[in-house]
């Protein structure tokens, strides 16, 4: 079951409330964990039990997707404002500068929590904001065919496509490289998690002009890339350790855009590692994607 829980946010018309829904479970140093665009906080459910004996969990649904309803008017779905929303989210929870996480959109956002000194260390599963003009518009025009997909299909067509693997992988073979793995039950929630999501055009509206340019000295940063990535291709991995040149730089075999349902052990243990993680390694170390 969700919580939820509600803080102001600044805008230039003054303080607005926003709510986020979210699970707490585990125990230990806090880890945040950051959904992509169109998903929902239940994409880490994979690998949740794996690290919830050393790490107080709190997987959260961003503004606008999954249960958290979208920004209210005065506030924009962009990242100054996501910035803003999740440190409010970690003072109102009592999390002192957690670890955080984050896959595709909610990589950006803890690269960019990151940036700003608010969390211990950084996780990114194929962040967002690395790529050159020409992948961002095949990136946007692939998530907005599966957008509209979503929310063309009635739910009975929906739930028998998910009784199948074949057709667990004709909804969602863009974001997982092994979606027969994909339980039925997940795989219709998150189609409809995309179909509904409130936040989803004026997210995706807000990403058009944006791109990570910034170091993030100061604390450890692991960039992880899956081999079989269908929407941000991997070589923007690279494009992230020239300019994070001291983030550990990891190869998920066989995985896809989103890798917790790939391989949920490989995950686990790099989201584990990169919490543990507390000075920089020498960047010749590193492993290249």
């Amino acid at each position: 079951m969700a919580a939820t829980v509600s803080f102001s946010v600044p805008s230039p018309h003054g303080p607005r409330s926003v709510t986020l829904a979210y699970r707490r479970v585990g125990t230990g140093e806090p880890l945040l964990l950051l959904h992509g665009i169109g998903h929902h906080r239940q994409a880490w459910d994979p690998v949740v039990d794996l690290l919830t004996a050393e790490r107080d969990v709190i997987a959260v649904d961003l503004p606008g997707f999954g249960e958290s309803p979208a920004l209210p008017e005065g506030l924009t779905h962009d990242l100054s404002t996501m910035n803003a929303a999740l440190a409010a989210l970690c003072e109102t929870l009592e999390l002192d500068r957690p670890h955080v996480a984050g896959n595709s959109l909610g990589g950006l956002l803890a690269l960019e929590l990151g940036r700003e000194k608010l969390v211990r260390s950084v996780t990114a599963l194929s962040p967002a904001g690395f790529w050159s003009p020409g992948e961002r518009r095949y990136a946007f025009g692939v998530l907005q065919a599966m957008r509209r997909a979503a929310r063309s299909m009635p739910l009975p067509l929906v739930e028998r496509l998910s009784r199948s693997a074949a057709g667990r992988a004709a909804l969602t073979s863009s974001i997982y490289a092994r979606p027969a793995r994909r339980s039925a039950e997940a795989v219709v929630a998150e189609t409809l998690a995309l179909a509904h999501a409130e936040g989803f055009t004026e997210t995706l509206r807000a990403g058009t002009s944006v791109r990570f340019t910034d170091d993030v000295p100061g604390l450890p940063v692991t960039v992880a890339w899956g081999t079989k990535d269908r929407i941000l291709v991997r070589r923007q991995g690279v494009r992230a350790k020239r300019i994070i040149p001291r983030a550990r730089l990891v190869r998920l075999p066989g995985c896809g855009h989103v890798p917790m349902n790939d391989d949920p052990a490989l995950v686990a243990r790099v989201l584990l590692d990169g919490s543990r993680r507390t000075s920089h390694p020498d960047p010749a170390a590193a492993q290249r994607a």
